[in-house]
């Protein structure tokens, strides 16, 4: 049985997000979506801080209703390394998804990282479809403060979560 982790913070889950998971749940037999906060700063002295515009349990509910249709797909929170969530959840291959050289260059570092800390944690990169190229959490966000369209940015179970949670 192949398993893969999909690891992010999901800050909102996007449609280039969704296209990443749905692929690599075609390939594997069990998928799990980590919805993870970014602590570097505990790590690394001088990081910045992630500011999120969801919580953690906002995020991962958005991503469950995004996965809700991919049975081999389970969405978990996780806080802390990602590496240690590798050998919790028993996955066999990280996966990243990458839209450009930026992404591929940030990802290969922490690639490096996880399997100098445990040989078995191999990154598997899936390059982003051209359509999503430009689709990013950030951008979903600048939207959303501008009170514009998430459609095309968002996948529609998302959409619905936001609009049937709407923020103060």
């Amino acid at each position: 049985m192949s398993s893969a982790l999909i690891p992010g913070s999901f800050d909102p889950i996007t449609l280039g997000h969704l296209d990443i998971i749905t692929r690599v749940a075609a390939r594997f037999d069990k998928v799990t979506v980590a919805v993870m906060t970014n602590d570097m700063q505990k790590y690394v002295q001088g990081a910045p801080v992630k500011q999120y515009a969801f919580t953690m349990s906002e995020r991962r509910a958005m991503a469950e209703a995004a996965c809700a249709h991919l049975p081999n797909v389970e969405v978990i929170a996780a806080g802390g390394m990602l590496i240690k969530l590798f050998d919790c959840v028993e996955a066999d291959f990280i996966i990243k998804g990458v839209r450009n050289t930026t992404d591929f260059e940030y990802e290969q570092k922490h690639a490096l990282y996880n399997r100098a800390h445990d040989s078995r944690a191999e990154t598997l990169y899936m390059p982003a479809d051209p359509a999503f190229d430009g689709i990013s959490s950030t951008l979903a966000r600048q939207r959303m403060k501008r009170g514009e369209s998430l459609e095309g940015i968002l996948p529609e179970a998302v959409i619905a979560w936001i609009n049937a949670h709407p923020r103060a």
